[in-house]
C-alpha cells in the first residue's frame, strides 16, 4: 500500500473510531538511510535502514494527542488510532489548538535524483576510495551517506499532499602529526560529490595545521570558513528565528529592525534543494526571507505559534516543534547579500596544497592581522536571548598577517554573541560562493560562503 493510501486509511479510521468531531492530521513517511563509514583510511561499516513511520495527531473533545507507529497492517493502523483516541482522554485541554490546514494548493515538489535514492554501497565506497587516495597517505576518517524519503499527508479537512526527497553528503577528516583537516559537502545528487577534491582539501588543511603556536586570547578579526559559518546558522535557527522562542521573548529577533550588517541576508529555502513542499501540518513550504540586507523580517512559525502571534504559518511544523519550537532547517546565507539573488552554488575545490579555496583566500588577503577559522564545535548557548555562545575551534586555525596565512595556531575557546558579531559594521566581507554543509539529520542543511568579521572574542585555550 502506498503512503498516500495509508494516510487516507488512517483518516477514515479516525472518523469511524473517534466520531464526527475528531480532527486528525496524518503523515506517512517511507525513508531509507544508507551510510558508509570509514576510519584508519578503511571502510569499517556499511549500514542501511528502511522504515515506514505513521504519525497521527488527533484533536478530540478539546484535547490533543499524538502517536507514532510503524505497523502498516490493518490491525496495526487500527491499534495506532485506538491508542491515540484513548490518549486524548488523559491529556489536558488544548486551548491553543490552531485547527487543521484547509485544502490548499501545493507548490511543485523539489527536484530529487532517482540514482541517489537507489545508490548502493559500492557507489558510496567508490567515493570513499577517492577521498582516501587523494589524502596522499594521511590517516582519514568520515562517512558518505545517501537518503531518500517519500511522504504523504492527509487530514480530516480534506487536505492532502505528497512529496519525495533524496540527498547525499560526505564528511571527512585527514590527520597529519596530530593535526586534523576537514572537508564536508551536501548535495542533491550523489554524482555531484567530489570525493577526491574533498580528500585533497582535508589533507592540505591537516598538513598546514602541524606544529601550531600558542596565541593569547583576545578580540581578533576573523575569516570564518563555510563549516564554521554553518554553526552560526544552526544556532541562529534554533534560538533566533524560532517562532516559539520569539513568542516567549527568548529570541534576539525583532522583525522590522536593522539588527544585522547590511551584508547579511538569510533565507530559509527547503525547495532550493531537496526539501518537501509541505510541513508536518500540510502547510506549503517555500523560500522565507528572515533577514534582508541586515533587516530582520520574520521568524519561523507552525500553525500553533502563528495563531498565538496573530499571523499565519510559514510551513515549519516538524516533529517536536510544539515542544522546542518551529525552526528554519534549510538556512542559506546569501553570498550577494540580496534576497532576490538566491541561487544554489556548488563547492569549489582548492588548488592542490592550498589551505583554502580562491574565494576564501580573497577574504584572507584583505585582512591585515587576524585568524582564519576552519570549523567550530562543542558550541553551547550561555544566554539564549542575546545568543551568547561558547565553543572551540577545530580542524585548523591559522594566524593571518598582511593578508597571508603564516602559522598554525593551537585551538582556542571563544565566547561570543552571534548577533553582535554579525551586527552593523561587524561583517566586513561576504564570500561569493556558498557551500552547503550537511546537518545532523537528513533534509537539514546550512549553506554559506566564508565570512570576514571585524571581531571575534577568543577567551582562552582549548583546555579552558
Amino acid at each position: 500500500m502506498s503512503e498516500w493510501d495509508l494516510a487516507g486509511r488512517v483518516v477514515e479510521l479516525v472518523a469511524r473510531l473517534g466520531g464526527a468531531d475528531a480532527q486528525a492530521e496524518v503523515t506517512v513517511s517511507r525513508g531509507e538511510l544508507a551510510l558508509t563509514r570509514f576510519a584508519n583510511s578503511a571502510i569499517h561499516q556499511n549500514v542501511a535502514e528502511s522504515a515506514v513511520e505513521v504519525r497521527l495527531r488527533l484533536h478530540l473533545g478539546g484535547r490533543t494527542a499524538t502517536g507514532v507507529g510503524s505497523a502498516v497492517s490493518a490491525d496495526g493502523l487500527r491499534a495506532l488510532v485506538e491508542r491515540v483516541v484513548a490518549a486524548t482522554r488523559y491529556t489536558p485541554p488544548d486551548r491553543g489548538w490552531p485547527g487543521l490546514t484547509p485544502p490548499t494548493a501545493m507548490p511543485a515538489s523539489a527536484r530529487w535524483d532517482a540514482a541517489t535514492a537507489e545508490a548502493g554501497p559500492d557507489e558510496r565506497a567508490a567515493l570513499v576510495r577517492t577521498f582516501v587516495d587523494a589524502a596522499g597517505g594521511l590517516e582519514t576518517a568520515g562517512y558518505c551517506r545517501t537518503t531518500y524519503r517519500s511522504v504523504a499527508f492527509a487530514n480530516s479537512a480534506g487536505h492532502t499532499a505528497q512529496g519525495r526527497t533524496a540527498e547525499a553528503a560526505m564528511d571527512g577528516i585527514a590527520r597529519a602529526g596530530g593535526a586534523d583537516g576537514v572537508a564536508r559537502h551536501c548535495v542533491d545528487r550523489l554524482a555531484d560529490l567530489d570525493g577526491a577534491g574533498l580528500g585533497r582539501h582535508a589533507a592540505a588543511k591537516a598538513r598546514a595545521a602541524v606544529d601550531p603556536v600558542e596565541l593569547a586570547p583576545g578580540h581578533y578579526p576573523v575569516v570564518l570558513e563555510p563549516a564554521a559559518v554553518a554553526d552560526l546558522l544552526q544556532n541562529l535557527a534554533w534560538y533566533g528565528f524560532n517562532g516559539k522562542r520569539y513568542a516567549e521573548r527568548q529570541s534576539f529577533a525583532e522583525p522590522g529592525t536593522d539588527q544585522l550588517d547590511p551584508a547579511v541576508t538569510l533565507v530559509d529555502d527547503p525547495l532550493g534543494a531537496t526539501g518537501l513542499p509541505f510541513d508536518l501540518e500540510g502547510t506549503p513550504t517555500g523560500a522565507l526571507t528572515l533577514v534582508d540586507a541586515g533587516t530582520t523580517l520574520a521568524v519561523a512559525h507552525d500553525r500553533r505559534s502563528a495563531a498565538e502571534q496573530g499571523t499565519t504559518s510559514t510551513g515549519h511544523a516538524a516533529p517536536g516543534s510544539a515542544t522546542f519550537g518551529p525552526l528554519p532547517r534549510n538556512l542559506r546565507l546569501v553570498p550577494s547579500g540580496r534576497a532576490d539573488a538566491v541561487e544554489t552554488v556548488g563547492a569549489t575545490t582548492p588548488p592542490s596544497g592550498a589551505v583554502v579555496d580562491a574565494d576564501t583566500a580573497a577574504l584572507v588577503s584583505r585582512m591585515e592581522r587576524g585568524l582564519l577559522v576552519s570549523d567550530l564545535w562543542y558550541t553551547r548557548v550561555l544566554d539564549p536571548k542575546s545568543l551568547v555562545v561558547t565553543g572551540l575551534t577545530r580542524n585548523g586555525l591559522w594566524l593571518v598577517e598582511d593578508g597571508q596565512v603564516t602559522r598554525a595556531v593551537r585551538d582556542l575557546r571563544f565566547t561570543e554573541s552571534y548577533p553582535r558579531a554579525l551586527a552593523p559594521g561587524g561583517v566586513l566581507e561576504v564570500g561569493r560562493r556558498a557551500v552547503r554543509q550537511p546537518g545532523r539529520f537528513d533534509s537539514v542543511w546550512w549553506e554559506a560562503p566564508s565570512l570576514r568579521l571585524a571581531s571575534w572574542n577568543f577567551t582562552g585555550g582549548a583546555s579552558g
